[in-house]
């Protein structure tokens, strides 16, 4: 009899119930949370589905995240093995041939003005960088944060792993990629705020046809000026480079929807979870995780308000011919950002589309975010 309750005993004290802290149980709900706007409301469910349930996972089983020295028989968690592929940079490249692949530069190629808007809109990069190094963040770890302001997952964990800032990435990458999430929710007021009724009626100029040869050249242009000037950018700008080149070649279809469908997909499930089970209690719910939340949110709406402040002044010096609602997409959360643009103008005026118009800084911010992890590996000799 006392075998029976013993080995009942054991069973018991296995479970995790007894192993769980209050903030574990937290996390647990803001999983759920997660899960219930993925799922219920449609926002990015294919990053937040998998980030959500890296979070449930680790919060109930922490040891899924163990490293090999942590456990006694030398081998570690699963997500443990997928975090490392986030802090050696693999899968934040890959993504980016995947968008690459995914993604038609066009809009950018026929109107290169574009890329002012989406350099404006990494305002929101340098204020978050300054205000954290206030706020008591070093200069690494203030540069990683910052990345959050232009709504890139990605580069935000491409920039962490660079400068050494892995205790930081969970936290980073889960608010970045949250704020991703939640473009059509963040965006609008601000849009709203800072244009009037008339200038988010103005109908943009069909875009001028681009041709295939345009097409080719313009990735093979960008990685070698944009990698000359800034040569840490290439991981980055080269794949997303690489992924546009197979889709506009027309000689390697195989490769393009590789890259765009099958890799894709597996490296976002990778990723998602192993960025969601970096978010243990113990490691998220701190002081560091609240700043890191508050001035990605800063950093993003700062974004926001660059990219359609100037894309206010391009309306005035080109006598209303820009609607000032294309700079928000300069924010690189592709194609969110452009979307939303869209459904903001065509609010104000439902005959008006903005989609292409606003694709050119959506994509013109994703190098440009790219660009502005450079400087700063640059600027801290990474």
């Amino acid at each position: 009899m006392s075998y029976i309750t013993d080995t009942l005993g054991n069973l018991i004290h296995q479970t995790a119930f007894f192993n769980l802290t209050w903030g574990n149980y937290l996390m647990i709900a803001v999983a759920c949370v997660f899960l219930y706007l993925a799922i219920k409301h449609g926002f990015e469910p294919l990053l937040l589905v998998p980030i959500a349930f890296g979070m449930l996972l680790v919060n109930i089983y922490p040891d899924i995240m163990a490293r090999p020295e942590d456990m006694s028989n030398g081998v570690g968690g699963l997500l443990h093995y997928f975090y490392l592929l986030d802090e050696w940079s693999i899968l934040p490249s890959l993504i980016f041939m995947g968008v690459g692949a995914m993604t038609d530069f066009g809009p950018l190629i026929a109107n290169p003005k574009s890329f002012l808007l989406g350099a404006a809109a990494q305002l929101g990069i340098y204020m978050a960088y300054f205000l954290a190094i206030f706020l008591g963040f070093n200069g690494k770890a203030a540069a990683a944060i910052s990345i959050i302001g232009g709504a890139d997952g990605p580069t935000s964990i491409f920039l962490a792993g660079k400068l050494g800032q892995t205790e930081l990435m969970g936290p980073i990458a889960v608010a970045a990629y949250s704020y991703m999430s939640l473009v059509p929710i963040i965006q609008p007021p601000i849009m709203k705020a800072f244009t009037t009724e008339e200038e988010r009626k103005i109908k943009m100029e069909q875009l001028r046809p681009v041709s295939k040869l345009e097409k080719i050249l313009f990735p093979i242009i960008i990685t070698i000026v944009v990698c000359l000037l800034l040569p840490t950018t290439a991981p980055l700008v080269g794949m997303l480079m690489l992924g546009n080149l197979f889709r506009e070649s027309g000689v390697v279809k195989q490769l393009t929807e590789t890259a765009s469908n099958a890799l894709m997909y597996i490296v976002v499930i990778l990723l998602g979870t192993s960025v969601g089970a970096s978010t243990s209690a113990e490691a998220f719910l701190n002081m560091a995780t609240i700043k890191i939340v508050v001035l990605g949110l800063v950093a993003f709406a700062f974004g926001t308000f660059g990219g359609v402040m100037f894309g206010k002044i391009m309306c005035k010096a080109s006598g209303g011919k820009i609607n000032p609602l294309i700079g928000s997409a300069g924010v690189s959360a592709v194609p969110m950002a452009a979307r939303v643009s869209q459904k903001v103008g065509a609010e104000a005026d439902p005959t008006n589309f903005l989609l292409m118009h606003a694709m050119g800084p959506n994509v013109a911010g994703v190098i440009g975010t790219a660009v502005a992890a450079g400087t700063f590996m640059a600027i801290f000799g990474v």
